[in-house]
């Protein structure tokens, strides 16, 4: 599923493309560079501030794409400066960016090391039984420039919080793509976007500390494996065996743990770096220690790090994140194995930080 909008956006460009655009018109190629330049060096929000670019072709310009095809409906920030960011699309879609800091000790907010988390699709068709993101289905997937439109509308609000004291022209240290939507279903997209992040000519961010997350496409992820980028690859888990995992992920009848296991070593033979399995801790659904230890098995196998997620409630499911406790001997069972392993502290949860609530709540209050 797929939206056309009446202009293209122009972060949707690359160089080579924006260039062959001006070419057409009669430009010479290096008003390509400059205003990419002014978009994500100077990040400006409007055409007329591109001042070293003529007035007829700031014109056309305006005629011929949109700025920025995202625009900030809420920002709602958590009591542990987490903020989640709902974003407007030119078709009145809503999607979710999420910015999760972790202070350091001794400096202040503004230093703090952020992680963008990003969406790929409006809504999602996976049908994973515990997320929100899937609650109302595919919408569509996001073009390659609502993709990087998202970091953008990331960089204006910390560049309007403190001043840039770093010489990157990204203003946060990690992204993932782990927010609404399955990544790999949005393939060419995705990988255009991050292409354009990742250029010297747009947010030049590398891509060693760029993650993209799946349930498990495993021909996509093949497919990833032999990308010159090397991105890297967290699996979304969240059984460790098939019995668990199709219960509560659909997606493990098509590609189930005989599949995906070795498709997760073919990549991370390929890269030489360490894939990232992911395991929400839903209480009486993969919170036993038998499920604990076969986990283990499949993370010293793949030598992976294991990132433990205590779930996040999503109203109107059942699903409930086990005691601290239970916790604590989930993650033990791996510790003792030596597995590399986060158990990770809820972060947002008084925002409805897991992907999509905030989008549906807004969407069930557009109705009323």
């Amino acid at each position: 599923m797929k939206f056309t909008p009446a202009q293209p956006a122009l972060t949707g460009e690359t160089l080579d493309t924006l260039t062959e655009k001006l070419r057409e018109r009669g430009e010479p190629a290096f008003r390509a560079k400059q205003i990419l330049d002014w978009l994500y060096k100077k990040r400006v929000g409007e055409w007329d501030q591109m001042t070293s670019l003529p007035k007829p072709l700031r014109a056309w310009l305006a005629e011929t794409f949109d700025l920025l095809p995202a625009a900030l409906v809420l920002n709602k920030q958590s009591t542990d400066v987490t903020d989640k960011l709902l974003l407007g699309l030119r078709d009145q879609s809503l999607i979710e960016t999420v910015i999760i800091r972790v202070p350091q000790e001794g400096v202040g907010l503004e230093h703090s090391r952020k992680t963008i988390c990003i969406s790929t699709q409006v809504g999602c068709a996976m049908g994973c039984v515990f997320c929100a993101s899937g609650l109302d289905g595919l919408k569509r997937d996001l073009s390659a420039g609502e993709i990087v439109a998202q970091l953008l509308q990331v960089c204006q609000i910390e560049d309007a919080r403190t001043p840039r004291a770093r010489a990157e022209l990204a203003s946060f240290d990690n992204i993932v793509v782990m927010g609404m939507g399955e990544p790999l279903a949005n393939y060419d997209a995705l990988i255009r976007a991050l292409t354009i992040v990742n250029a010297p000519w747009g947010l030049g961010f590398g891509a060693r500390r760029i993650t993209i997350s799946t349930s498990g496409l495993v021909p996509k992820i093949l497919k990833l494996a032999d990308e010159p980028l090397g991105f890297r690859l967290a699996i979304s888990l969240h059984g460790a065996t098939d019995a668990v995992r199709e219960k509560i992920m659909p997606v493990n009848k098509a590609y189930p743990l005989a599949k995906l296991i070795p498709a997760v070593r073919a990549f991370s033979e390929k890269h030489g770096r360490m894939v990232t399995l992911e395991f929400i801790l839903i209480a009486g659904v993969n919170d036993a220690l038998e499920q604990a230890e076969k986990l283990r098995d499949l993370a010293r196998d793949l030598h992976a790090h294991v990132n433990l997620i205590p779930y996040n409630t999503v109203a109107g499911l059942p699903w409930e994140r086990p005691s601290i406790t239970r916790q604590e001997r989930f993650a033990e069972v791996l510790r003792r194995a030596r597995i590399s392993v986060t158990l990770r502290r809820e972060k947002g949860h008084d925002i409805d930080a897991a992907c999509g609530q905030l989008r549906l709540q807004t969407e069930k209050a557009r109705e009323n």
